[in-house]
């Protein structure tokens, strides 16, 4: 066939990197070669738009084993545990296709994490949705959240934290990030580099199928209004042969015979073979006629760009072939020796013996093309909004307001979806700061949070990049975890538009800050462009997902106050700042405005003395202040309880909206035993930390001095009308 400008740019390719190609060939591609390197130099697999900015992201530390670059990042969390995790998007394929998309984004993520030794011990999620009234959500919104317990609960892992947020700027482009996160000792760790030649190269999981063909490819441009077209793309997903294929790859595992080990994920076995072969500067053959296949007349073509689900590929020590192959015979899954290592640094394909195929490993990958693109600084702007000139409204009604809306109802209606307990190492579930996970018979236990900001990235990139990870921080904090090291999703537009390159950009700069002064180095992640519609891009949305270690657990700290008539103390300084916050978007419907400013030296500070007085066991409860501010934070920690709250006004108070729904950063909410106090005010006077003695907690009333007084039973029935009415 001969390749004309129109398949060129089928295949999701521009001119001008064709003819990069027929240079790196020396001749024309046909067919088959121009699939793989559709798949291979697409942004989702190449990371063309994105790797010069990745570059300069905080990925060291003491406890980072593997940092980016492998299938998933590995840290040190010491007795010879390591802690294995990433999170990825599976963002257009839900779109299309909701149950299956959120499934195999789970299902992906798992492989990720299982083919570097892990067990798999936690499932997370950040999920986005456009506004509540369009006529699309309702439907997306179950087929996800269905697609994601479907797969999670079918495996037998844990989904334990997350977040679910609606907003119109994800109409025509919802977000599904999913994250997992495994346990292993740290002399198994299996990697992707193939070493030695002659070895063979083995298939083995489900067989391979016509779903899922230019996935990749499919992830990497904007939608239009014939996006349902692109069905065929989405992959088919079975949480039970995945459940087999996992158990029978961690057997394998327990001796030396694995050199090195890929998940045939985002271009399938395309991009597994690439890339085993070329970090190990070797070549690869393969012999595709003897590939599994599961549909009939399957030509070397859709093999190779198949993205089938429940898949892998193993290099193995010479001899170890049978011992392999009784293994996954023993857990009924297909074993197929279908290649070997060689010497010629090339991708060798091979059909009933004819060379169908043959690119040197360099062309498609260090020589994939590498894009500068240009880029546009965003000014941080204030807002020209007088709040003098807005309609008066109690605090009680907005309170009640903020808590009956989509984004800040109560969302056990999503997580009774998800088996949160299996496995029975679950300490904290979803619904406080982070969840807790034990170590399986261990002391020890790690806590575990994903969290995204996209009006404060969209209002200042740089500062709303600080802001998450700093959030996330908070968040494993609040719980008594230290936090070690993050993944991240960045979920943007389309990276060729130089406003969109500039969120990119400025948002790395400012997760790049925080990483570095706060030690929170990132160990993985993934890159979502060309989110958007018909030119419509979404607002910039970085996902953070962050892991701490509990050194020893004895009882899990959580939000919800615990006794009557404890002291409430606020660590860190309330300004008031509005612009950006809850209140003005759910009250006022006014969204433009700067963010807060994000101060690392505050957050780490007061961070750290939080940490310090958990550890001593000096709280009852602990709950950081973010989106709401102030009396948000206050009625989630009473909401669930026994015990509500009576809170003093500061004196000398200009404004009460400003003191409690202002979101400033760096802030805690701590209930104090009154036998207890002196200890915790020693230990924050001690070391400059900014508080305030705001109140008490009270048997069953919310009650603000002379402002409201409401049942936190009414509060609770308030925080769910949302989703019952839904």
């Amino acid at each position: 066939m001969k390749i004309t400008n129109q398949i060129v740019e089928k295949h999701g390719l521009k001119l001008e990197e064709y003819s990069i190609i027929k240079k790196l060939l020396k001749r024309e591609p046909n067919l088959l070669e121009l699939g793989i390197f559709s798949a291979m130099w697409n942004e989702h697999c190449s990371y063309k738009s994105s790797r010069k900015h990745l570059k300069n992201l905080h990925t060291i530390g003491k406890q980072v084993i593997q940092g980016p670059g492998e299938n998933a990042g590995v840290i040190d969390i010491g007795d010879d545990d390591a802690i294995i995790f990433k999170i990825e998007s599976h963002n257009h394929p839900s779109y299309i296709e909701p149950y299956q998309g959120a499934a195999t984004g789970v299902g992906g993520i798992l492989r990720d994490v299982f083919t570097m030794g892990a067990r798999p011990i936690a499932l997370l999620n950040s999920i986005h949705f456009g506004s509540p009234s369009h006529f699309k959500t309702k439907t997306l919104l179950n087929g996800v959240v269905s697609g994601i317990g479907g797969y999670g609960n079918c495996i037998g892992i844990p989904t334990v934290a997350g977040e679910t947020k609606f907003n119109s700027t994800y109409n025509e482009n919802i977000l599904v990030n999913a994250m997992a996160v495994g346990h292993a000792k740290k002399n198994k760790i299996f990697y992707s580099k193939a070493k030695g030649l002659n070895k063979s190269v083995v298939y083995v999981g489900s067989k391979t199928g016509r779903d899922g063909i230019h996935g990749a490819s499919m992830a990497s441009a904007e939608f239009d209004e014939n996006s349902e077209e692109k069905k065929p793309t989405v992959q088919v997903g079975d949480p039970f042969t995945e459940k087999l294929l996992m158990e029978a790859c961690l057997e394998l595992m327990k001796d030396n015979s694995i050199i090195s080990i890929q998940d045939m994920g985002a271009a399938g076995l395309t991009s597994s073979s690439v890339e085993m072969a070329s970090k190990g500067e070797l070549g690869i053959e393969l012999h595709l006629d003897k590939v599994p296949c599961r549909e009939e007349n399957m030509t070397p073509y859709e093999m190779m760009l198949s993205e089938s689900q429940e898949r892998m590929l193993i290099i193995l020590e010479d001899g170890k072939e049978k011992h392999a192959e009784e293994i996954f015979k023993k857990w009924d899954l297909d074993f197929v020796i279908i290649g070997k290592t060689t010497n010629t640094n090339k991708l060798t394909l091979k059909y009933n013996n004819k060379v169908e195929g043959e690119i040197p490993l360099d062309a498609l990958s260090s020589k994939a093309p590498v894009y500068d693109r240009k880029w546009i600084k965003k000014k941080l702007t204030k807002s020209k909004i007088d709040t003098k000139k807005l309609n008066n409204i109690k605090i009680e009604d907005a309170l009640i307001k903020i808590l009956s809306s989509a984004n800040h109802s109560n969302k056990s209606w999503i997580t009774n979806q998800y088996d949160q307990m299996v496995m029975c190492d679950t300490a904290q579930r979803s619904g406080s700061d982070a969840a807790i996970i034990r170590i399986h018979n261990k002391q020890k236990a790690i806590a575990v949070s994903v969290d995204s900001s996209s009006n404060y990235c969209n209002s200042h990139p740089l500062t709303g990049g600080k802001q998450i990870v700093c959030e996330n921080w908070r968040n494993l904090i609040s719980v008594g975890a230290k936090p070690l090291a993050i993944t991240n999703c960045l979920n943007f537009g389309n990276p060729e538009d130089s406003k969109i390159m500039g969120e990119f950009a400025e948002c790395l700069i400012g997760i790049k800050e925080a990483c570095e002064f706060l030690n929170y180095p990132v160990v993985s992640g993934n890159v979502s462009f060309y989110n958007g519609t018909n030119k419509k891009n979404i607002s910039p949305t970085p996902v953070i997902g962050g892991v701490g270690l509990i050194q020893k657990l004895n009882k899990p700290i959580n939000h919800q106050f615990k006794k009557d008539n404890s002291i409430i103390i606020v660590i860190g300084k309330t300004f008031g700042h509005l612009e950006q916050s809850v209140f003005f978007e759910e009250v006022y419907s006014i969204t433009d405005g700067s963010p807060p400013e994000v101060n690392l030296t505050n957050e780490k500070n007061n961070g750290e003395n939080v940490l310090e007085i958990i550890k001593k066991d000096l709280v009852n409860s602990v709950h950081d202040i973010s989106n709401g501010g102030l009396i948000v934070a206050l009625a989630e920690m009473s909401m669930g309880s026994d015990y509500g709250v009576k809170i003093n006004k500061p004196k000398n108070l200009t404004n009460l909206f400003k003191y409690f729904f202002g979101e400033d950063q760096g802030r805690y909410v701590l209930e104090v035993d009154k036998n207890n106090l002196e200890k915790v005010e020693k230990i924050l006077r001690n070391n400059n930390i900014f508080y305030e003695n705001i109140g008490f907690t009270q048997k069953d009333y919310f009650e603000i001095q002379k402002e409201l007084k409401i049942d936190i039973k009414e509060l609770y029935k308030i925080n769910n009308q949302w989703y019952n009415n839904y």
